[in-house]
C-alpha cells in the first residue's frame, strides 16, 4: 500500500480547488506523519481489509468474462431484433462497477456491485429473460436469482465464488462505446425512472473519485474510518446509521478540507471536523446543479420534508438525494458521540499516548447500556427495515433520551429444540433522562412496541411473506441474564467504554424484577416461556385468558430497581481535540432545526388490544394514571423514502386489515419500568 506524500506540490503552481469552501490546510505532510501511516496499515492488515493481489486478479478475470457476456448477450439481441450488420459489429455493452469495489476499498471476500448498460433497442424484459437464462447456462454461476419488482430491480449471483449484484440501465444510444463516462448528466435524458436510479450508484461513486485530491489517500483513509464504523456499531444505513456512500462522502469532505494530508493525519481531521459539525448543515462535496429533467432533488428550501432530516449527507451526482434519511435523534447523538470518542483517541496517538489498535477496540455494548431490550423474531430482513420506526417511536416517549440498536444481531435461543427453527435476536439499549421531583416513575414502552409489531405483520400480510410460525417477541433482561441468551464470545469482560455525555450510574441487577405475559389464541409460546432458555423471576400477573381466537391482550411487566440514578445526555459536551480549528459549514444551505417534539399528551394504558373478532370479552386492567406521552397516539412515522432506498412494497399499509379472516398468533408484551428513586 504506498504511502503518497504530496509535498512537491508546494513549489508548483495553485492546485486545483476541491470542494464548495477553501481548504483548511494545505500544509504537507510530515516525516512523523508518514511513519503514523505506515503503522496505521500495519494495524489494519490483520483485519481483513485489504484483499490479497490474487484475489485483486481473479475479480478482474470475473468481471472481464462477464462483460463478454454482456456483449455477446447484446449482439444476439440485436441480430434477434434484425439491425443492420453495421450497427450490430460495433452495438457495445458494458458491465461497470460501483459501491466499495469501484471505490477500491472493499475487504476480503465482499460482494461486487455492477451494471450492466445496454443500447435503446435492448429492453428490460430482455434482461430478466435471455440474459438472466444465458447466465444459468454458465457453469461458474450459482444462486441465480432474479428480483424485479425491487425499488432498483436485480439480478443476484455467485460467479465462480464471488457474489454479485447486477443492475440494469438502457441509455438512449445506438451504440455503447467503450470510453462512455456515466457522469454526463444529457444520458439521463428521456430515461426510465428505474434505470435513472440504477445509473445512479455508478454516478455516485464515479463522481466521488472525481472529487478527493489523492485518491490513494482517500482510499487508505476511508479503510480505517469504514473498519471504525463498524466496530463501533454504527455501519448500518438501514438501521438508521451510514452506510458505506455515506462514509465515504465524509471521508472525501476532509479529504477536501486538506488536500494535501496523508492517511494518519486524514483519520485524524475526519473526527476532528464531524465531531465539531453544526448539523443539520448538509455536507455537500460540490455545489448542486440543475439539469433541467425535472427529477426530484434534496433541496429543504423547496421540499418541506427535507427540512426534517437530521444528518443530510448529500450525494454529488444529479438527481442530488440525502443519502441519510433514515438518521433519527438517537443514531445521531450516539455517532457524534463516537465522533469525539475518535477525536480524543486519535488525539493520543498523534501525541504518541496510544497505538492505532486503541481506535479500533470494539466498546461492549452491553456494558454501555444499563437498560436492555431483547427482541427474537423470524422474518430477518422484513423486520430489520422497520427497526428504525421502533426506534423512532421510542424516542419519542418524554422519559427516553436514547435508543440504540446493536446492528450486529444474534441467534435467537429455540423454543422447541425437536423443530428447524430460523431465529433472530436485536437488542436495544435505552438511556433515560434524568427527572426532578420523581421518586416513583413509571416508564410504560407497550404502546411503542405493539404499534411496531402491528407494522410488521402488517406488512408481512401485504407482501405475502407471513406464515402461521412467524411471531416477534420482546422482553426486558437483565445482565445477568444475557449468558443465556448470547454467544459467550460477546460477553466476555473488556474495559467499559465510556462514552462522554452519557454516562450511566451503576446498577444492582439484583434489584431488578422481571414479570412477562403473553396471550394468544393458538398457545404460541413467548420466548419468556421456554423456561429453560430464559429463567426469568416473575412478579405480576396474567389478565386472564380471552376464549376467542382472534383476541390478542397484553399485561403489565413491572421492573422494580431500587436507586437508580439516571443523568440526562448533554449532547453539547464536547470531548479533547487540540485543535481550534474553524469548520466551515456549507454557506448555500441555511441551517435547518429540527421541529420540536409535539407536545400532546396522553395516558398510557398498560394494555392494548391487537384486534377482536367474533363476541370476544377482553379483560382490561385499569389505566395507569399519570403516565404521559408526548407523542401521538394515531401517528407512525416513518422516514420520507427517497430514490435511493430499496422498496419492499408500495401499499399504504393503513390501508389493510389489521389482521386476515384466518386467526394469526401474535405476541403482544407490555414492557412497563418502574424507577424508584
Amino acid at each position: 500500500i504506498p504511502v503518497t506524500t504530496q509535498g512537491s506540490q508546494q513549489t508548483q503552481p495553485p492546485q486545483k480547488h476541491y470542494g464548495i469552501t477553501s481548504p483548511i490546510s494545505l500544509a504537507a505532510p510530515k516525516e512523523t506523519d508518514c511513519v503514523l501511516t505506515q503503522k496505521l496499515i500495519e494495524t489494519l492488515k490483520p483485519f481483513g481489509v485489504f484483499e490479497e493481489e490474487e484475489e485483486l486478479q481473479r475479480r478482474i478475470l470475473i468481471l472481464g468474462k462477464l462483460n463478454n457476456l454482456v456483449k455477446e448477450w447484446i449482439r444476439e439481441i440485436s441480430e434477434s431484433k434484425n439491425l443492420p450488420q453495421s450497427v450490430i459489429e460495433n452495438v457495445g455493452g458494458k458491465i461497470f462497477t460501483f459501491g466499495s469495489y469501484r471505490l477500491g476499498v472493499h475487504t476480503k471476500g465482499a460482494d461486487i456491485d455492477a451494471l450492466c448498460v445496454a443500447p435503446r433497442h435492448v429492453d428490460r424484459s430482455d434482461f430478466f429473460t435471455s440474459f438472466y437464462d444465458k447466465l444459468k447456462l454458465q457453469e461458474e454461476v450459482k444462486d441465480l436469482r432474479a428480483v424485479e419488482e425491487a425499488f432498483v430491480p436485480v439480478i443476484k449471483l455467485c460467479f465462480d465464488g464471488i457474489e454479485i449484484d447486477i443492475l440494469f440501465a438502457r441509455l438512449a444510444l445506438q451504440t455503447i462505446p467503450e470510453d462512455l463516462d456515466l457522469r454526463d448528466d444529457s444520458l439521463l435524458k428521456n430515461l426510465d425512472i428505474r434505470c435513472i436510479r440504477s445509473l445512479n450508484g455508478c454516478r455516485v461513486t464515479d463522481e466521488i473519485l472525481h472529487l478527493v485530491p489523492n485518491i490513494d489517500n482517500f482510499r487508505l483513509t476511508l479503510r480505517a474510518i469504514k473498519l471504525w464504523a463498524k466496530r463501533h456499531n454504527i455501519y448500518s444505513n438501514i438501521l438508521g446509521f451510514l452506510g458505506g456512500v455515506s462514509w465515504a462522502m465524509l471521508v472525501a469532505r476532509t479529504c477536501q478540507l486538506y488536500p494535501n494530508a496523508i492517511a494518519s493525519t486524514l483519520v485524524h481531521k475526519f473526527f476532528l471536523v464531524f465531531s465539531k459539525w453544526e448539523w443539520p448543515n448538509p455536507v455537500l462535496l460540490k455545489q448542486p446543479e440543475e439539469c433541467n429533467l425535472n427529477l426530484p432533488v434534496w433541496d429543504p428550501r423547496v421540499n418541506p420534508s427535507d427540512r426534517y432530516h437530521l444528518m443530510p449527507i448529500i450525494t454529488p451526482a444529479y438527481p442530488q438525494q440525502n443519502s441519510t434519511y433514515n438518521v433519527s435523534v438517537s443514531t445521531r447523538m450516539v455517532m457524534v458521540e463516537e465522533f469525539k470518542q475518535g477525536l480524543a483517541i486519535t488525539d493520543e496517538i498523534l501525541l504518541s499516548k496510544a497505538e492505532w489498535s486503541k481506535l479500533f477496540e470494539a466498546p461492549n455494548f452491553f456494558q454501555k447500556y444499563k437498560y436492555l431490550v431483547e427482541m427474537p423474531w423470524y422474518v430477518v430482513g422484513l423486520v430489520e427495515s422497520k427497526i428504525r420506526i421502533l426506534v423512532g417511536s421510542l424516542e419519542k416517549n418524554e422519559f427516553i433520551t436514547l435508543a440504540h440498536v446493536n446492528p450486529q444481531s444474534f441467534p435467537a435461543p429455540k423454543e422447541n429444540p425437536d423443530k428447524e427453527e430460523f431465529r433472530t435476536m436485536w437488542v436495544i439499549g435505552l438511556v433515560f433522562k434524568k427527572t426532578e421531583n420523581s421518586e416513583n416513575l413509571s416508564v410504560d414502552l407497550t404502546y411503542d412496541i405493539q404499534s411496531f409489531t402491528d407494522t410488521v405483520y402488517r406488512q408481512a400480510i401485504n407482501s405475502k411473506m407471513f406464515e402461521v410460525d412467524m411471531k416477534i417477541a420482546a422482553m426486558h433482561v437483565k445482565r445477568k441474564q444475557l449468558h443465556q441468551l448470547l454467544p459467550n464470545h460477546v460477553l466476555q469482560k473488556k474495559k467499559k467504554h465510556s462514552t462522554e455525555g452519557v454516562k450511566l450510574t451503576a446498577l444492582n441487577d439484583s434489584s431488578l424484577d422481571l414479570s412477562m405475559d403473553s396471550d394468544n389464541s393458538m398457545s404460541v409460546p413467548s420466548p419468556t416461556s421456554a423456561t429453560k432458555t430464559s429463567p426469568l423471576n416473575s412478579s405480576g400477573s396474567s389478565q386472564g385468558n380471552s376464549p376467542a381466537p382472534a383476541v390478542t391482550a397484553a399485561s403489565v411487566t413491572n421492573i422494580q430497581a431500587t436507586e437508580v440514578s439516571v443523568p440526562q445526555v448533554n449532547s453539547s459536551e464536547s470531548s479533547g481535540g487540540t485543535s481550534s480549528e474553524s469548520i466551515p459549514q456549507t454557506a448555500t444551505q441555511p441551517a435547518i432545526s429540527p421541529p420540536p417534539k409535539p407536545t400532546v399528551s396522553r395516558v398510557v394504558s398498560s394494555t392494548r388490544n391487537a384486534a377482536t373478532s367474533g363476541n370476544a370479552a377482553t379483560k382490561i386492567p385499569t389505566p395507569i394514571v399519570g403516565v404521559k406521552r408526548t407523542s401521538s397516539p394515531h401517528k407512525e412515522e416513518s422516514p420520507k423514502k427517497t430514490k435511493t432506498e430499496e422498496k419492499t412494497s408500495s401499499t399504504d399499509l393503513s390501508d389493510i386489515p389489521a389482521l386476515p379472516a384466518n386467526p394469526i398468533p401474535v405476541i403482544k408484551n407490555s414492557i412497563k419500568l418502574r424507577l424508584n428513586r
